[in-house]
């Protein structure tokens, strides 16, 4: 494990791995995890040899990550994250944001989401024996709900109002009761970020990634990983980064194309895993697309769903609607990639 500091991108405070949140209290701005130094993985067969690359913590080293890579096109392979132990890839950053929380001496943990990471901090908050508490759409997914709340014990709160809004909520009530802000910041990055590692060792030399984009927690914790790795090995070659959101909910992509500061869209889609109308990470997301040479670009939900039904029919894989995404845009521009593309699976809870 590797000992670190935090940074505030917006304002340049810095903070020791002692503090307490994972928002600068000067200004409300992003944290980033700034190590001393790093020690790269060498072969990985589970998710707890990229300790190196990790903050330091008293983690339990429970079963996750390492999640299959399989052929499903010529070119193209798919990264299975449904096989994560709540079906997501979110699992990655709540195994590193709870225990995190833990350390610190924190009985409860709150974060805002649409369903999948609800469902995942719960999970981990329930192992770690600490309290949950959600703030989530009133629209969410019945189904994810019930996990949420019956099989993790979790508490939730419904809003009137999209991820956005949530996440507000959750902000507001970590400040009020000092209890620990979890979700798309600093810690969960670090987490997610070992996808990277994983994909160097399982598919290398990999010329494209597609990466599905909600809140871009996912898309800059795999560009960290790339260039933590390229600044390790100089000759190393960074993929293609390429994020894809929904047409219903694409203020990324708007924002790329039009060069331009991102600004808030209404989410419209029923992909409600990427349906995030204002990213918290975007400016490292676009950062990360033009340092690899990639690019955004958004897919129909009647585009994911017919990708959808292409994995199950031809591969039996049985992902959700924002899992497809990446499937999506493969279809739609994989004859202009390269000989190696990786697609990211990030779940299953339909």
């Amino acid at each position: 494990m590797a000992k670190y500091s935090l940074l505030c991108l917006d304002c340049g405070a810095t903070y020791k791995s002692t503090y307490h949140t994972q928002i600068c209290e000067k200004c409300y701005g992003i944290l980033e995890v700034v190590y001393r130094s790093i020690s790269l993985p060498g072969r990985i067969r589970s998710f707890w040899d990229m300790s190196g690359v990790l903050p330091d913590s008293d983690y339990m080293e429970l079963h996750l990550g390492n999640t299959d890579v399989v052929k499903i096109e010529k070119n193209a392979y798919a990264k299975l994250e449904f096989q994560n132990p709540t079906r997501s890839f979110k699992d990655r950053g709540s195994a590193v944001e709870v225990s995190k929380a833990n350390d610190l001496g924190h009985a409860e943990v709150v974060c805002a989401s649409t369903g999948n990471m609800a469902y995942s901090v719960a999970y981990y908050s329930k192992i770690y024996g600490l309290r949950s508490k959600i703030f989530i759409s009133k629209d969410a997914n019945p189904d994810k709900l019930k996990y949420i709340k019956d099989t993790h014990n979790a508490s939730v709160v419904r809003i009137n109002g999209d991820f956005t809004k949530a996440q507000e909520a959750a902000v507001a009530y970590s400040i009020k009761e000092g209890v620990f802000l979890a979700g798309d910041y600093c810690y969960r990055k670090e987490g997610q970020k070992t996808i990277a590692y994983e994909l160097d060792y399982q598919l290398p030399g990999a010329s494209d990634i597609i990466i599905p984009v909600g809140n871009a927690t996912l898309f800059s914790g795999m560009y960290k990983g790339f260039w933590e790795m390229k600044g390790k090995r100089k000759n190393k070659r960074v993929p293609r980064l390429i994020g894809v959101e929904a047409e219903g909910c694409s203020p990324l992509v708007k924002a790329y194309k039009d060069k331009r500061e991102l600004k808030y869209q209404q989410p419209k889609t029923r992909a409600d895993a990427i349906a995030v109308g204002y990213p918290t990470f975007w400016k490292q997301a676009i950062e990360g697309m033009r340092r690899s040479r990639g690019f955004a670009l958004s897919v129909s939900d009647l585009e994911m769903e017919s990708a959808r039904n292409k994995l199950y029919m031809k591969q039996g894989l049985m992902v959700e609607l924002g899992g497809a995404a990446t499937a999506a845009a493969y279809e739609k521009v994989g004859n202009e990639l390269g000989r190696r593309v990786a697609l990211i699976l990030s779940g299953s809870n339909t």
